[in-house]
């Protein structure tokens, strides 16, 4: 169906047609946009508070100030104390702010577009427009008939004309006005009910950015205690080895004690054989037969009184043996590759901290 723009003086004065449902519902839209601090339009940039209501974000602050007047600007030298707060001005929930102040509070992006979109849609509406200069569309095949009846069948706007003897005849048709009526209401209602679903969707983003922290915080506490817990192991380990070592030393030391002595008293032993060797032989020199007697004598004396090696005293077989100081780590080494966190704990969340519950100890299982 064509169509063409045209100017037609109003079958009837008033605000009944069809502008008038349109003025109502870009009222009714303005309303949702209206800050309930300034009393005027978002300024942006809008912020969304945790109850998801919506505020400017200098009225946010003006608020925050004023219920936290020690507070500095974020411009300062210092940054806002992580845990003031101020109550939302709509339900008097108690709004918590981190460090960053209202800084810190997510834009609402979807109600600053649909502002933009307002503001463009009032600015290209026609002002103070009189009634005799109201355009309208006029229809191409019957230049004289302006537009005034939807084709329901044919989904387009038509005249009275093509409906009476064109290729609307056969057709279903409303008023022009009534459908326009109602798409501005479905219209208003849609962008209502896409503003409330934002206000779900956003309140979801929020739980699930809460999760995202709280598994950070989670696992990098659960990093911390398991590092610690190897970190014990490894003391552990640490000090028996010592222990074991000590072991060993100090039988070490008893043997070479005892080795070191018998080296020492057979050493003894050698020394005055050699002296009375060396004795012996210069006795065998003796020219005097009496002297030789007399001395050789006292030689054979000392002589019987010497030890013989087979008399000596020597350690035991095998006395240097350390062999019988051996561990089997080999069944603690599978165990320690095994280890692994055991199924089934804390899974019902009895011990969960974020729940309520005492914070449980790290827990370990070996598969081994």
């Amino acid at each position: 169906m064509s169509f063409a723009l045209g100017f037609k003086p109003p079958s009837s004065a008033g605000s009944s047609g069809p502008g008038a449902g349109g003025g109502a519902t870009m009222e009714n839209l303005e309303k949702q946009l209206i800050c309930p601090v300034c009393l005027e339009m978002f300024s942006k940039p809008v912020v969304i508070l945790p109850c998801q209501h919506n505020l400017c974000r200098k009225c946010a602050n003006d608020i925050f100030q004023s219920a936290n007047p020690a507070w500095q600007s974020r411009g300062s030298s210092s940054m806002a104390v992580s845990g003031s707060r101020f109550r939302c001005p709509s339900c008097r929930h108690e709004v918590v702010l981190d460090r960053h102040g209202v800084y810190g509070l997510q834009r609402n992006l979807l109600v600053e577009n649909i502002i933009d979109l307002y503001r463009q849609q009032e600015s290209s509406r026609v002002v103070d427009v009189k009634p005799e200069q109201q355009q309208h569309l006029m229809c191409e095949e019957h230049e004289e008939e302006k537009i005034n009846i939807y084709c329901l069948s044919c989904q387009t706007p038509t005249c009275s004309m093509c409906k009476v003897f064109g290729k609307h005849k056969d057709c279903d048709v409303a008023p022009l006005g009534s459908v326009y009526t109602r798409q501005k209401t479905e219209l208003s209602d849609g962008i209502a009910n896409l503003v409330a679903s934002n206000d779900h969707i956003q309140a979801v983003i929020s739980q699930m950015e809460e999760i995202c922290r709280i598994i950070e915080e989670n696992g990098q506490r659960q990093r911390e205690r398991l590092a610690d817990r190897f970190d014990r192991l490894v003391s552990i380990l640490e000090e028996r080895k010592q222990e074991l070592v000590g072991l060993i030393a100090e039988q070490q030391d008893e043997k070479l004690k005892r080795v070191r002595s018998l080296i020492r008293r057979h050493g003894d032993d050698l020394e005055v054989a050699v002296t009375l060797v060396e004795t012996a032989i210069q006795s065998m020199e003796e020219p005097h037969m009496a002297l030789f007697i007399q001395s050789a004598n006292v030689i054979l004396e000392k002589m019987a009184a010497t030890a013989r090696p087979s008399n000596m005293e020597l350690p035991e077989l095998g006395y240097e043996r350390m062999s019988h100081f051996v561990i089997d780590t080999d069944d603690l080494a599978v165990m320690l590759m095994n280890i692994d966190f055991c199924p089934g704990v804390g899974d019902d969340g009895e011990d969960d901290p974020e729940e309520g519950g005492e914070e449980s100890e790290l827990e370990f299982c070996s598969r081994y």
